[in-house]
C-alpha cells in the first residue's frame, strides 16, 4: 500500500483555478440526456450521484480526502459531502469566472485534463458536475476552503445565486445537494440499496477510505459506514463469503511502473464459475480490457509452468485459461494517468501498457506465492486438471448437440412452439413456467413472430455442476437448443434465433424462483445474452377490475386503488369488481394476450447485468452448501413474506 500512497500523494499540492480547463459548452445536455448519463431510467438517475461521488473519489486518489457521505434526504433529494480540499473558488483564467461556477456550468470543465490537478482520475471520461446540474431541478454547492464557506445555487443548470461567502469554517471539503429534475427522468425515487452497493465497492477499492450511506426518508431510515483497511483483499473475501474456499488466505499482488499502480487479489472456491471483477481508477470495467488480458495470460502461464516443473502436469496435458479460472474469484484494480476507456460508458480499458504491468506483477508474485505455499499450489493445480477433463467431456456433449442441431427444425425441442418468421431481429421467445400457462400462451400468441417454450419440473441447481452436466440436463437443454447460440465461451450472439428472450413466470414465490434460476443460468453460461440486452421479464398484471362492460388491469396495489377510483368516477358508491389473477395458467388465451403478450399493451422489463448479478448472488446464498449465509438471508427478508399467497 505504501507504493500506492507514494504515487497518489505525488500530485501537485496546489489545487486552484489554474487547474480547471474548459473544453466545451453545456447546451445539449437537457436535449439529449441519454448521451451523457446512458439513460433517463433508474440507472441514469443513480448515475447522477456517481458523478458527484467520482469527484470526491478523485480527491481521495490524490491523497486529500478520507471521508465521503452519500445521503438521501427526507424529501428525496441527495447530499454528497467530502472532506477533500474543496473545489477551487478563485478566478479561472479562460473565462474570467470563479472556478466553482465553471465546474458546474460548463461541460467537461474540471481538474482532470491538463495533468496538473490530478495525475489519477476516474472521472476523465465522466461527464461531471455540470451534467448533474443541468439535469437537476435545483442544485446547491458549498465549498469549505481557506476558513470560509462559499455557496452557489442553480436551477436546471442556470445560476440562481452567484458565488458568495456564507460563513466561516475550520474544515475543508465540498457539499453538493441536488434534486433530480422530474422533467428529465422517468422516476426520481432513489434506491438506498443501489447507492449503498456502489459506495461499498468504492470503500473496498480505496483502502482506508470511510464511506457512509444515510437514508433519512420517513419509514426507511438507515445508516451504514464502511471502511476496509484490507482493500481489495477484503473485497475478494466478501465476494466469496457464501462459498467454500480452497485456501484460507487471499493471494495479494501489487506493483508499480512509473506513475501506474496495479493490484490483484484472488482466491479459489470449490465452485465452477469464474468471477473476475476489474477496475481502472475505481471505474468498473465489465468488458475487461488490457488489465484483464494481462492477468489471464500470466495466470495461465504461471500455473502451467509450476505444474510442469513439479510433475503435476505431464506430457501435453497443459491446462487452458478456462481451466485455470474455474472457481476463481479475483479483483483487479489499476490506477494510472490518462486512462483510455473505450466508449462514453467506460466499459473497457484500452491502455496497452497496463497489460504488461499486470502480467509482470502476476508472473513474479504468483510464482513466488506458489513456491512458498506448495499445498495451496497443489490444490489449485488439481482443480485446474479436473476442469480440463470436464471440459473435454463438455466438448463431446457440445458436439452431440451440434450434430442434432444440424438436422434443423427436427432437432428443436418437442415442447417448442416456434414462430413463422425467420429473421431473429423480429422474433421473440417466451419461456413460460408450466404446461398450463404454456398452452394459454401458445393459443393466445401471434404465431408470426412469437415462439413459446414451456418449462416444467424442478430445474437444475447450476451452483454445483460443471458445463458438461448442463448440456445433458433435460430441463436446460431445450433452452440451449431453442436459442441456438451455444454455451459458455462458445456462446455466439450472432447465432441467436430470437432477439427477445422473455421469461414469463407468475408473480409468486415459485415464479420468482424460476426467474432466479434462469437468470443465474444466463448470467453464468450465456452472459452476452444479458450484457447486450436480449433478456426480458414479462410483467403480468396482479388484478382485474370490472365495472359494467369496462375491464381494466392493475400491476400493483397502488395502481389497483387508482384504477378503482377512476372507474367509480363521480360515483363513490359505484360497484367495482376486483379479482386477483391467481397465475398465468388460469388466464385464458385472450386475457394473456391482452395483458402480457400484446406488444401494443404489455409491460416488459429489460434485464440488466446488475439484475443478473443480484440473482446470481441470491442463488448462491440460497442454493449453496453454506448454512449461515442462508439463515442470515432468511432472517433479513422474513418480513417480505407477509403478503405471499399460500
Amino acid at each position: 500500500m505504501q507504493e500506492e500512497q507514494n504515487m497518489i500523494t505525488s500530485v501537485e499540492q496546489e489545487y486552484n483555478a489554474a487547474e480547471i480547463q474548459v473544453l466545451e459548452g453545456l447546451e445539449a445536455v437537457r436535449k439529449r440526456p441519454g448521451m451523457y448519463i446512458g439513460s433517463t431510467s433508474a440507472s441514469g438517475l443513480h448515475h447522477l450521484v456517481y458523478e458527484i461521488v467520482d469527484n470526491s473519489i478523485d480527491e481521495a486518489l490524490a491523497g486529500y480526502c478520507t471521508e465521503i457521505t452519500v445521503q438521501i434526504n427526507a424529501d428525496g433529494t441527495i447530499t454528497v459531502v467530502d472532506n477533500g480540499r474543496g473545489i477551487p473558488v478563485d478566478i479561472q483564467a479562460q473565462t474570467g469566472r470563479p472556478a466553482l461556477e465553471v465546474v458546474f456550468t460548463v461541460l467537461h470543465a474540471g481538474g482532470k485534463f491538463g495533468g496538473g490537478g490530478y495525475k489519477v482520475s476516474g472521472g476523465l471520461h465522466g461527464v461531471g458536475a455540470s451534467v448533474v446540474n443541468a439535469l437537476s431541478e435545483w442544485l446547491q454547492v458549498q465549498v469549505h476552503k481557506d476558513g470560509r464557506i462559499y455557496e452557489m445555487r442553480f436551477a436546471r443548470g442556470q445560476i440562481t445565486q452567484e458565488m458568495k461567502i456564507v460563513g466561516e469554517t475550520d474544515r475543508t471539503g465540498t457539499t453538493v445537494t441536488f434534486k433530480p429534475d422530474p422533467e428529465m427522468f422517468d422516476d426520481t425515487v432513489y434506491s438506498y440499496d443501489i447507492l449503498h452497493t456502489r459506495m461499498r465497492q468504492e470503500a473496498f477499492l480505496n483502502a482506508g477510505l470511510r464511506m457512509r450511506t444515510v437514508d433519512l426518508r420517513e419509514g426507511q431510515e438507515q445508516h451504514d459506514e464502511m471502511c476496509y483497511e484490507g482493500g481489495i483483499r477484503e473485497y475478494v473475501s466478501y465476494l466469496n463469503k457464501s462459498k467454500d474456499t480452497l485456501h484460507q488466505k487471499v493471494i495479494y499482488m501489487s506493483g508499480m511502473r512509473k506513475d501506474s499502480f496495479a493490484e490483484v487479489a484472488m482466491q479459489y472456491n470449490d465452485g465452477y464459475q469464474e468471477n473476475i471483477v476489474s477496475f481502472a481508477n475505481d471505474v468498473n470495467t465489465p468488458e475487461g480490457g488490457m488489465h484483464e488480458t494481462g492477468f489471464r495470460a500470466a495466470l495461465t502461464r504461471v500455473l502451467n509452468n509450476y505444474g510442469i516443473k513439479n510433475g503435476i502436469i505431464k506430457g501435453d496435458d497443459k491446462v487452458s485459461g478456462e481451466d485455470c479460472r474455474e472457481g476463481l474469484t479475483a479483483v483487479i484494480s489499476v490506477k494510472l494517468p490518462d486512462a483510455q476507456f473505450e466508449g462514453q460508458t467506460k466499459q473497457k480499458l484500452g491502455n496497452s501498457e497496463m497489460r504488461t504491468l499486470v502480467d509482470n506483477v502476476v508472473s513474479d508474485k504468483l510464482a513466488q506465492f506458489l513456491e512458498e505455499n506448495p499445498v495451496v499450489a497443489r490444490t489449485i493445480l488439481d482443480k485446474a486438471m479436473m476442469a480440463n477433463r470436464a471440459r473435454e467431456a463438455a466438448r463431446k456433449a457440445r458436439e452431440s448437440i451440434r450434430r442434432k442441431s444440424a438436422l434443423g427444425g427436427a432437432a428443436m425441442p418437442d415442447k417448442l412452439r416456434d414462430c413463422n418468421e425467420n429473421n431473429p431481429e423480429l422474433t421473440e421467445l417466451y419461456i413460460v413456467e408450466g404446461d398450463s400457462a404454456g398452452g394459454s400462451a401458445t393459443d393466445g400468441r401471434d404465431s408470426r413472430f412469437q415462439a413459446i417454450l414451456p418449462l416444467w419440473g424442478k430445474m437444475l441447481n447450476v451452483e454445483k455442476v460443471r458445463a458438461d452436466k448442463i448440456y445433458g440436463n433435460d430441463k436446460l437443454q431445450p433452452v440451449i437448443v431453442a436459442l441456438g447460440a451455444g454455451l459458455g465461451e462458445e456462446f455466439d450472439v450472432n447465432r441467436l434465433r430470437y432477439h427477445k428472450v422473455i421469461i414469463m413466470a407468475d408473480a409468486d414465490v415459485d415464479g420468482s424462483h424460476i426467474r432466479t434460476l434462469l437468470l443465474t443460468f444466463f448470467f453464468r453460461y450465456m452472459r452476452p445474452l444479458v450484457e447486450q440486452g436480449y433478456v426480458y421479464a414479462a410483467v403480468p398484471p396482479l388484478y382485474k377490475l370490472t365495472r359494467g362492460k369496462t375491464v381494466r388491469v392493475a400491476f400493483s396495489d397502488e395502481e389497483r386503488d387508482r384504477v378503482s377510483a377512476e372507474l367509480r368516477g363521480d360515483n363513490p358508491n359505484a360497484k367495482v369488481d376486483i379479482s386477483r389473477f391467481k397465475g398465468l395458467g388460469e388466464m385464458d388465451p385472450h386475457e394473456l394476450w391482452e395483458t402480457t403478450m400484446d406488444p401494443e399493451k404489455r409491460t416488459l422489463k429489460r434485464i440488466t447485468l446488475d439484475d443478473a448479478i443480484v440473482a446470481d448472488e441470491t442463488f448462491t446464498v440460497l442454493m449453496g452448501e453454506k448454512v449461515e449465509p442462508r439463515k442470515e438471508f432468511i432472517e433479513q427478508n422474513a418480513h417480505y413474506a407477509v403478503n405471499i399467497d399460500i
